[in-house]
């Protein structure tokens, strides 16, 4: 079999090679990178934190600046060796991306709940959602898990994915330090409310773009696309996240159920409003939960690569196989030629003597 070079982006070659590790191998178990930064970021507050948004500015500037410059650094340091960048970027996506292991948490919790075993399901839920978990049945395991894969979704897949697209390494490793302070202390709690609120505002600033980009998926692969963008335009701004109202009120839609509702956490309670128009999701809507979900990665990455394609950056060679009427094609002209006395190369230089003269 015949086969070319194809050009291809070092960018978007590691942005996929990077989503296809993150699907089969998922999180690093042991000495994983973002475990590694919660722990500088747990240092940091410990000495900077105040009761005041200007301290809680410097938090987030610091280590946010840092995880942009080592990413930036990491891809000037391989500008001139494309298949090393393309590794460099390949690992940076794998590390911050979390698909697979929300795929993992939705099958568990699906599996729990099938097999009637409430108690395993309301520890297992607490990996993905803040909620007293005492207060949730079966129905609101499921409704928590739904909501909470929606999200993440957007969050962990589409979000890196796309600013990997734009800024390289620099922005998967800038994104994915914002994302985890967010997580930490965009809380509004008495300790963090001020401390936090910069962490939080930059984390909804850097999403905006990515879960809009999300519900359009939700929209386009999911069985209900009337439904998903009917639920999107009406119901979104209920939900008191700028971010996750677009993401959940689509996936609501496309799943033909009804999210959102008052939840309960340690701290108290929190209404979100009622989001599409079905029934309250049940266990067995986990499942094409996680498979739309799926979906949008996909369609995420793909959006991503295009992106990537456009940028102007080293690419790598990679080879792909000739169709048959191209490789006839070049065996009749390679045959032509010989048949003449010449030579490809003799037949190169005469053309470009010619187009000097």
């Amino acid at each position: 079999m015949a086969v070319d070079l194809v050009s291809v982006p070092s960018r978007a070659a590691g942005l996929v090679l990077g989503y296809a590790a993150d699907q089969v191998f998922g999180d690093p178990r042991r000495w994983h990178p973002v475990s590694g930064f919660g722990r500088l970021a747990r240092a940091t507050e410990k000495a900077l934190h105040s009761d005041n948004r200007a301290a809680g500015v410097v938090f987030t500037s610091v280590l946010v600046g840092s995880a942009v410059a080592l990413g930036g650094a990491a891809d000037r340091a391989t500008r001139s060796r494309p298949w090393l960048r393309t590794a460099v970027t390949a690992g940076a996506t794998w590390v911050v991306l979390g698909g697979r292991s929300l795929s993992r948490e939705a099958r568990t919790l699906d599996a729990q709940l099938r097999d009637g075993d409430l108690a395993a399901a309301r520890v297992q839920v607490t990996h993905l959602v803040g909620r007293d978990p005492s207060r949730l049945d079966a129905n609101g395991i499921a409704r928590a898990t739904i909501e909470s894969v929606a999200e993440n979704t957007s969050d962990a897949v589409v979000a890196p994915l796309l600013w990997g697209a734009l800024l390289g390494p620099a922005g998967l490793l800038g994104y994915r330090a914002a994302n985890t302070l967010d997580a930490r202390v965009g809380h509004r709690t008495p300790r963090l409310e001020k401390f936090g609120w910069a962490s939080a505002r930059f984390d909804d600033l850097l999403n905006l773009a990515p879960a809009r980009l999300s519900a359009l998926l939700a929209v386009g692969l999911g069985p209900r696309p009337g439904a998903a963008m009917r639920a999107w335009r009406r119901d979104a701004h209920k939900h008191p996240s700028p971010n996750a109202g677009p993401v959940e009120a689509s996936f609501a839609g496309a799943l033909g159920v009804q999210l959102g509702g008052v939840n309960v956490y340690d701290g108290g309670t929190e209404d979100r409003g009622t989001l599409g128009d079905g029934p309250a999701p049940k266990p067995e809507d986990i499942g094409p939960t996680a498979r739309l979900a799926s979906r949008v990665g996909l369609g995420a990455l793909a959006v991503a690569a295009l992106i990537a394609c456009g940028s102007r950056e080293s690419s790598v060679q990679l080879l792909r196989p000739l169709p048959e009427k191209v490789q006839v094609a070049e065996s009749r002209s390679a045959h032509s030629i010989s048949r003449r006395g010449e030579t490809p190369g003799r037949l190169w230089r005469r053309s470009r003597l010619s187009a000097t003269l």
